[in-house]
């Protein structure tokens, strides 16, 4: 029976994202505890990948808004000494340079991203079809808490990938 309208990551919660494809997080007060999601103390927490299955919806509710996406790999980054994770950490994938593109204005849009940093890649990226970078754009906090778009872009590729690293702020 759930009892709250947030995700856990104990055994049955995780098994309930993957069939749900649904993951809300309540990082409302800056942070995301273990004990609020059901996991040990000395936990690291799982890694969620649906690749094979379909893409999750996930909602992160910071403290002053809320960090949403599709996607289909979600990791926790903890030590076990720690009552808490100190990064969620989820990845989109842009079937084009347009879709990358708008992923990445998205990100300046909703969680205030460094606009300026952003259109410069997105200006040295141009039409190159062989263009490939590894870039970490300056991270947005609008939400209350730190967003940060590292950027993989491989022209030659199909698939392009953002990894998106979400911390608390202080």
């Amino acid at each position: 029976m759930i009892t709250s309208e947030f995700s856990t990551l104990d055994a049955a919660g995780v098994d309930r994202i993957r069939t749900d494809k649904q993951a809300k997080l309540d990082m409302s007060s800056g942070s995301l505890q273990k004990s609020a999601v059901r996991v040990s103390g000395d936990s690291y927490g799982p890694e969620i990948n649906t690749q094979e299955s379909g893409k999750i919806n996930l909602t992160i509710v910071g403290p002053g808004g809320e960090i949403s996406a599709q996607t289909d790999r979600i990791r926790f980054k903890t030590t076990a000494a720690r009552p808490d994770f100190t990064e969620v950490t989820y990845f989109l994938t842009a079937g084009s340079r347009e879709e990358f593109t708008t992923l990445i204005r998205d990100g300046v849009d909703n969680y205030g991203i460094d606009s300026d940093d952003a259109e410069r890649w997105i200006s040295s990226a141009g039409q190159d079809p062989d263009f490939k970078s590894d870039y970490s754009l300056t991270s947005g906090t609008s939400t209350g808490l730190e967003v940060n778009y590292d950027l993989r872009f491989d022209g030659s590729k199909d698939s392009q990938v953002i990894i998106v690293h979400v911390r608390p702020t202080s």
